[in-house]
């Protein structure tokens, strides 16, 4: 039976075979963005249902989020080009932060019960996830409730549209959780062997971007990168690999003094583009590589260790409850081309006299604690700094310096260039920041993980608990 036959009222004569265990299969459908004519058909739905049938308007339905450019109507449509039902979605607020809301579900009268409605919702929850948004809500019909429960949406509360009673409910999203356990939540168990009073760091540097050397006021830090951006884009690899390094340094106030490098490939092409992205990076930095090791002919590899000088390093578990936490970030520059919501960069573009500059920010400022931005993104280092310092964190969605084409969820949850987290003191003035943005953005509580606070007085969960287990250092 086609879609056209049932909203005909016609039967054909032998009806379809079907699985006794099954029921019958349900008629094919896609769900799409809306072109001019689907809007219209959609619209002549919503109208039908809820000015017409259920009176919940009178005249029209249509309000401002139908003129915002911004709005994405999606459609479910049939094989034969019927136009189902419909959903849609927009962002609450302008500029977009990250936060939408999905609205006027609609689906044809004769196929309430034909999985439409449902599969329209899951598809405005995967649209909305994929253009990178941190919290998705919508005000749904009472009797309603039940199915978006069903499909794992969130009930907030009660509250009423026209007199009529609605839910309002939030689908849960995960995306900085994700990330976290995908990235440092395996720390504290596969650390373990290394876990004592002198290991990871030491009293009072547990974990932190790098290790004051015992004895000296030498900093040393240790990243690699990964061996499959090795041989996808050496050069970009090469500049990374002391790009990280140094923010690490930075991140406790040190002044670097040298590179070691330890670099393998499978061909010389590669091995050459890696080494002469690292010794651009170097160049610009002005930080000599000491030396190192090289191979060829084996699976690409590359990690660099820096070492760096200060009598007086800044922990990254130094907050209290109450401190202000403050990001300074480089938000010019753009996408990492093949690496679009993932690397951010501004470093490549700037000076050596601008990189040196921001690599500076922390020892000019000398907070009680900071942490660079790295693969846990911004909100999970704020976790990682919290967590160190014993404590949770809230940042405020609309006060995180971000540049103007990265949407939030990409932005909290990408490796940002350069990009540093302070906590201190209330009040305590802003640092020089070079060509940095810099503004207080959260503070850090009592408590475990992060929040995030909403311009509404909202708040949702972006990780629930503790980011590496390795617990206050």
């Amino acid at each position: 039976m086609s879609w056209s036959d049932l909203l005909t009222g016609q039967h054909p004569a032998n009806a379809p075979d079907f699985s006794v265990l099954t029921g019958p299969a349900p008629d094919p459908f896609l769900i799409h963005p809306a072109d001019r004519a689907d809007l219209l058909a959609y619209r002549t739905l919503r109208r039908e249902a809820f000015v017409h049938d259920q009176g919940l308007f009178t005249g029209s339905d249509r309000d401002d989020l139908d003129d915002d450019p911004r709005t994405i109507v999606l459609v479910a449509k049939a094989t034969d080009g019927t136009v189902l039902g419909g959903v849609r979605l927009a962002p609450a607020t302008d500029p977009d932060i990250g936060w939408w809301t999905g609205s006027r579900l609609v689906v044809h009268p004769r196929l309430r019960t034909a999985g439409v409605g449902a599969a329209l919702v899951n598809a405005a929850c995967a649209h909305a996830e994929t253009a990178d948004v941190l919290r998705f809500e919508a005000t749904v019909q009472a009797a309603h409730a039940k199915l978006f429960a069903r499909l794992g949406w969130e009930r907030l509360g009660t509250t009423a549209i026209n007199g009529r009673p609605h839910v309002a409910m939030r689908w849960p999203i995960d995306r900085v959780e994700r990330l976290t356990n995908s990235t440092k939540a395996l720390l504290a168990d596969v650390l373990a062997p290394l876990d004592s009073a002198t290991n990871l760091g030491g009293t009072g540097f547990r974990g932190d971007d790098g290790a004051p050397v015992p004895g000296s006021d030498l900093i040393a830090a240790c990243d690699a990168i990964l061996p499959s951006m090795a041989e996808r884009d050496p050069e970009w690899a090469g500049w990374c690999a002391v790009l990280v390094n140094l923010n690490d340094l930075a991140a406790m106030g040190a002044e670097p003094v040298g590179l070691l490098d330890a670099v393998a490939a499978p061909t010389r092409a590669t091995l050459t583009a890696i080494m002469r992205g690292l010794a651009a990076a170097a160049t610009a930095w002005d930080v000599p590589v000491l030396g190192g090791h090289t191979q060829l002919g084996v699976p690409a590899a590359l990690a660099v260790t820096a070492l760096g000088r200060t009598a007086k390093p800044v922990p990254g578990g130094g907050g209290r409850p109450g401190h202000e936490l403050r990001l300074t970030a480089d938000t010019e520059g753009g996408w990492r081309p093949g690496y679009h919501g993932r690397q951010w960069d501004s470093t490549s573009r700037r000076t050596g006299a601008e990189l040196r500059a921001l690599n500076r920010v922390v020892a000019w400022a000398a907070p009680a604690a900071a942490k660079d931005v790295s693969m846990a993104g911004i909100a999970g280092t704020t976790g990682m700094l919290a967590e160190a310092s014993g404590l949770g964190a809230e940042l405020e969605v609309a006060r995180i310096p971000r540049p103007a084409g990265a949407a939030l969820g990409a932005w909290l949850t990408c490796f940002p260039g350069f990009a540093v987290l302070t906590a201190d003191r209330p009040g305590t003035p802003a640092p020089a920041t070079g060509p940095a943005r810099s503004a207080v953005c959260g503070r850090l509580l009592p408590g475990a993980g992060v929040r995030l606070r909403w311009p509404d007085g909202a708040t949702t969960s972006a990780v629930p608990g503790t980011v590496t287990g390795l617990g206050e250092s």
